[in-house]
């Protein structure tokens, strides 16, 4: 296998963490070079078992800063990046819209053009990989067919309507350009290592921790939940074979409504902890639904699975098990996260 140098973006994240960890160890003749701000939501104990590699590079910055990001293309001579680096939180989106669309937008701005410049048209052998939501699609109700790549962009949030429009700007750069870009959209993400403000990560600590789960409305909202490992691989193969120009939705063919998630978590979490069978039931607490909180996410995996060979491998009760034990195990890094998060 030829000698590549694959620039990761948010590498100390939830998914780039994992994203990291898989190229290390399978691809050893690849230099992976990380670039992440190393935010609340960036640990750098996520990247301990990566940085043990050889061809591991850590490098501590802002994608938006166009300086530094040209200096690693040239430094490294780096030919692909796996951009996932993101402000992604939903409810932050609402109170702070402007860091947003900044990280978001520019963030993926410069990198684009970054390339751009490195690459000289020269485009043989190198990939630009954006790894984006189905959040950009908008909501479905509760009897419609499941995003497609085909599905009109409809956001309903700044967070959506910001990656919505980098998205358009990583076509933009393909059609203009001829930049060798990829584009993948996948579902709500769960796994280990994912910042405790999402809802399964968060509902643990807080059953844990006998504190209230906050249940939006009724919470009848609908999500398909994606195994973070499953999602890696989804990346992988359309990393490596995907056409230039194309876009494939990732998903987990595993819809859930969030109150049927929550009642799951409790029976889990208990169970592992040693309480009787429904304990913490009495910890939901619903609260008012938030503004522009879309009903349903669906996504249809088909051309990934028809055209790539890839499908999700991990049962949700497999891969939720195996979700509440890490956060048992690791008490201590959920509690340095939060810690982290309130001093910015």
């Amino acid at each position: 296998m030829k000698q590549r140098n694959i620039l990761i973006t948010g590498g100390a994240g939830f998914i780039g963490s994992h994203v990291v960890d898989h190229f290390v160890a399978h691809y050893p003749n690849y230099h992976i070079v990380v670039l992440d701000k190393l935010t609340y939501a960036g640990n750098p104990a996520n990247l301990a078992e990566a940085a043990k590699h050889t061809n591991y590079t850590f490098v501590e910055g802002d994608i938006t800063d166009a300086a530094l990001v040209d200096s690693i293309f040239e430094r490294y001579n780096i030919d692909g990046v796996i951009h996932l680096a993101a402000e992604s939180h939903v409810d932050r989106s609402i109170s702070a819209p402007l860091i947003f669309a900044h990280n978001n937008i520019i963030g993926t701005i410069t990198l684009l053009e970054a390339a751009r410049k490195a690459w000289r048209g020269e485009y043989a052998g190198r990939r630009f990989h954006h790894v984006s939501t189905d959040e950009v699609y908008g909501a479905l109700g509760l009897g419609d067919d499941k995003f497609t790549e085909a599905t009109r962009y409809d956001p309903h949030s700044p967070y959506s309507a910001s990656k919505a429009s980098s998205d358009h700007f990583v076509r933009a750069y393909h059609d203009t350009y001829g930049l060798p870009t990829v584009i993948t959209n996948c579902s709500n993400n769960y796994g280990p290592r994912q910042y405790p403000e999402k809802l399964i990560p968060l509902f643990i600590y807080n059953i844990v921790n006998r504190r209230p789960l906050p249940v939006y409305g009724r919470g009848h909202n609908v999500r398909d939940w994606l195994y973070v490992k499953d999602h890696v691989r989804a990346l992988d193969v359309v990393f490596h074979s995907a056409l230039d120009g194309q876009t494939y939705n990732i998903g987990g063919d595993n819809e859930w409504r969030n109150i049927d998630l929550v009642e799951e978590l409790i029976r889990i979490v208990d169970s592992e902890m040693g309480a009787a069978q429904g304990y913490s039931r009495e910890l939901i607490t619903y609260v008012e639904d938030r503004a522009g909180h879309d009903l349903r996410y669906a996504i249809d995996s088909a051309k990934l699975e028809r055209e790539l060979g890839w499908s999700a491998e991990t049962s949700f009760s497999e891969g939720l098990r195996a979700t509440v034990r890490w956060y048992l195990d690791n008490g201590a890094w959920a509690e340095e996260s939060l810690r982290r998060s309130r001093e910015e």
